[in-house]
């Protein structure tokens, strides 16, 4: 079963024209294959970097709740 979902996008007429022009040359066979080829490579890339993002910044509120702590410890005095 094919779980695809129709999506209408915008996009200037120039990404159009150079996509059209790999669809032409490359082995595309068409606009939609080549967008989902490119979508598709720009997840690979990204999500590992966007979750290493995430940890980096959860990691950073535990180190600003632990500093906090250490604060209200010390000040208290």
């Amino acid at each position: 079963m094919d779980d695809s979902v129709k999506l209408t996008i915008r996009l200037p007429r120039e990404f159009l024209e150079e996509i059209d022009f790999l669809v032409a040359v490359d082995d595309f066979s068409s606009r939609s294959d080549a967008i989902r080829t490119a979508v598709r490579d720009m997840l690979y890339d990204r999500t590992p970097m966007v979750m290493d993002k995430a940890k980096k910044k959860v990691e950073l509120r535990r180190q600003l709740a632990d500093m906090e702590m250490v604060k209200q410890q010390y000040l208290q005095k």
